[in-house]
């Protein structure tokens, strides 16, 4: 196996100690400097055009706000802005006799809207607005309601407080999406997801502006939605976990208040296991069936020759069609192995008498008797990159989860498509990551049509490690940074500033109801267990935060018997996917040894940070009998431990000039090989910084005589240089 280069990319390089950055002041796009003094607008995502203009307009318990145009959503939106403004304020905003904020007098902040626009979110509405702030007066600008919408989105997030008091700072925008669709997938069937969860994320997108909501509806594991014609599939396929078809109307309300829609998805043939535990007379195999509890890919299918089965989707799908607005239905398509298909004798007869070749022609006759059911009902088509078949109607959506290659196809073929690939938050990647896939990116040597058919990008949750109380903490504030890659224009790619303005966005996201800290601080507690004494637990927060879950393929390696039942509470579940703190670490690393100023200025900085983690395990360590679920944290701590160990010395002597011996390295980074082969599923993301800074220490003298290039070449390649008797890491 060739064993990857150790680097550190420069998307990790961020957010480093003092000493060494400071965090840019606009990303690339935004068009001028601040004013002296001003803080630069955290707005997430970054608007097309932004131009800070100097001074800013005062909000006092005077400020009044005129709206003229648009609809009840907007009235109900800038009463929800409002609001929040008062409690984050302490101000008490005047009201009409009606109670509301609005007026039709002269205001402070003025909004105008040409046109109502479209009551139910549609793909391709006008969501452009303009905003104009000067120190005396306001204007917001839009077409369309939704238009209003996204700019009070950035309205509420360009609010500032200081010594002064509360304040806009005097700026103008133009803005608007680069992508028309800009989604986040939510599944509810592995593991539930209620109500509250749905509408409180709705809010988070609805702040970064995204739009769609793909709502996973049906799975192997549950089946989410309450049908009134065919009511055994949530009563005997749900555990009783189910959205009536009063609440899905409510939550589509809820959605399309905020300027979203929501595609609802239906997944069949394959990952129908919950289908047919209510109607096994329509599989390709024999049944019974039960609701299955693990994770992966099933056999149970449909049997696409029954004619049961369209007479069943036909019911079941107008039934849908008329609690979904949107003219989308997704039906899934993806992951069929085609086992039931291949032993089924009579389905293999059916195949070779309609001339279908194979699975893959019997699947394509399904998705088409499927989309003409849709059509029927006033529908069209979407699915996974699976449903890609010859004569696929020219009128579907393609959903392209596997990259470039299948994007690409889609296009060529003349099929708009959405993109996940990349954006799959459950896998537990960093922000950096996501920000860094561009679905415009395959654009190259295609025609302007061809490039109009990239619609967008999804955020994905898969539900699979994710509970109600954990969930928000998988989905934010990481996909803020997948929406900016959405709204924003390409230009914008600045790291470091993303990262800047995405952790004032947290704290936006909890302003507006997410749970993504709060529950975590509670999910910690209930890990430390009533013993520990409240320094203790100091400590282990500061371990937790230095750590990071694995990428889920590998959890689900280190924990292959899980099922549906298993609480999600442990130390895993409750570590960030994305680690300020190494993330921090990360990049003094990577500006001491390969920038200017180099060690030992900044390693002062660095040292602060290996000196609390190692103060944090040896006091884990040292409170054994505090911590009931000792198995999970001892290892953790004690490979902390000595990583921290490792990088002091390394920085001590680099701050000296001291060269430490050959074999001081090898048993250093023996010791942190050991250190990454964790028997819980948490990373330590710091630990690549530490093997560089290893090599660096033995190996210093050269740095003079070298390039800047081949000094980091040279200090890579000794940092995975496997020890002896090690393998590689």
């Amino acid at each position: 196996m060739t064993k990857p280069a150790l680097t550190l990319p420069r998307r990790w390089a961020i957010l480093a100690c003092a000493t060494f950055l400071g965090a840019g002041l606009l990303a690339a796009g935004a068009s001028a400097e601040c004013p002296a003094g001003a803080v630069a607008p955290a707005v997430m995502p970054l608007p097309a055009h932004m131009q800070p203009s100097g001074g800013s307009l005062p909000v006092t318990a005077t400020f009044s706000v005129a709206v003229r145009g648009g609809d009840a959503r907007l009235q109900d939106a800038l009463g929800r802005l409002l609001r929040l403004w008062e409690e984050r304020t302490g101000l008490t905003f005047a009201r009409t006799p009606q109670g509301r904020f609005a007026s039709s007098a002269p205001a402070v902040l003025e909004i105008e809207c040409e046109s109502p626009g479209m009551a139910v979110p549609a793909l391709g509405e006008d969501e452009s607005y303009a905003i104009d702030v000067e120190p005396a007066h306001a204007v917001l600008r839009a077409r369309t309601t939704t238009g209003a919408l996204r700019g009070l989105a950035t309205l509420q997030q360009l609010l500032q407080g200081g010594a002064d008091g509360w304040c806009l700072p005097a700026v103008r925008i133009q803005d608007g999406p680069r992508f028309p669709w800009r989604g986040l997938l939510i599944d509810v069937c592995r593991h539930w997801q209620p109500m509250e969860v749905i509408k409180r994320n709705l809010d988070g997108m609805a702040l970064v502006k995204l739009n769609v909501l793909h709502f996973h509806l049906t799975e192997d594991q549950g089946f989410r939605i309450e049908s009134r014609r065919f009511p055994k599939l949530h009563e005997l396929g749900s555990d009783g976990l189910y959205f009536t078809q009063e609440q899905i109307r409510e939550i589509v309300a809820y959605a399309a208040a905020r300027g979203i829609r929501v595609v609802p998805e239906f997944d069949v043939p394959g990952h129908a296991t919950s289908w047919l535990v209510a109607y096994p007379e329509l599989a390709a195999g024999p049944g019974p069936y039960e609701i299955e509890r693990r994770w992966g890919v099933f056999d149970p299918v449909f049997d696409p020759t029954n004619e049961a089965v369209y007479a069943m989707l036909d019911g079941f799908l107008g039934e849908m069609a008329a609690l979904f607005p949107d003219p989308y239905v997704h039906i899934g398509g993806d992951e069929n192995n085609g086992k039931q298909w291949s032993a089924n004798a009579r389905i293999q007869a059916f195949i070779r008498e309609r001339g279908l070749k194979d699975n893959a022609g019997l699947h394509a006759y399904f998705n088409r008797r499927v989309h003409e059911i849709l059509a029927r009902h006033g529908k069209k088509l979407m699915g996974w990159e699976e449903i890609m078949q010859p004569d696929l109607p020219a009128d579907s959506i393609v959903h392209a989860w596997s990259g470039k290659d299948s994007l690409t196809a889609a296009v060529r073929r003349g099929y708009a498509v959405v993109l996940s690939k990349g954006y799959y938050i459950d896998l537990m990647q960093n922000a950096a990551e996501h920000y860094a896939i561009d679905p415009a990116a395959a654009q190259a040597g295609m025609t302007e049509a061809e490039q109009r058919r990239i619609l967008g990008g999804e955020a994905t949750m898969w539900a699979e490690w994710v509970s109600p109380e954990n969930i928000d903490s998988r989905i934010w504030p990481r996909t803020a940074a997948i929406a900016e890659r959405l709204w924003s224009p390409g230009t914008v790619t600045d790291v470091a500033d993303m990262y800047r303005r995405l952790a004032i966005a947290g704290s936006r996201l909890e302003e507006a109801g997410l749970l993504h800290e709060k529950n975590r601080d509670a999910m910690i507690r209930r890990f430390a267990g009533q013993q520990i004494v409240p320094a203790t637990l100091g400590e282990l927060c500061t371990l937790i935060d230095a750590i990071e879950p694995l990428f889920v393929y590998q959890r689900r390696r280190l924990q292959p018997d899980v099922t549906q039942f298993m609480p999600l509470t442990g130390l895993v579940d409750c570590a960030r996917p994305d680690s300020a703190a190494a993330r921090s670490f990360v990049g003094a690393v990577e500006q001491g040894l390969f920038g200017a100023p180099s060690f030992p200025a900044g390693a002062a900085g660095c040292a602060r940070s290996l000196g609390a983690w190692k103060s944090a395990a040896d006091a884990v360590l040292a409170c054994r009998h505090e911590l009931p679920r000792w198995n999970e944290i001892e290892p953790v701590a004690q490979a902390l431990q000595r990583v921290a160990q490792a990088g002091e010395e390394a920085l001590a002597a680099l701050a000296e000039g001291r060269r430490m011996s050959p074999e001081w390295r090898a048993e250093r980074l023996a010791a942190l090989n050991q250190s990454a082969k964790l028997p819980v599923a948490v990373r330590l993301p710091m630990l690549p910084a530490v093997r560089l800074l290893v090599a660096a220490a033995s190996e210093q003298e050269h740095r003079a005589a070298m390039t800047p290039e081949a000094w980091r070449r040279h200090v890579q390649n000794l940092a995975n240089a496997p020890a002896a008797n090690q393998p590689a890491p």
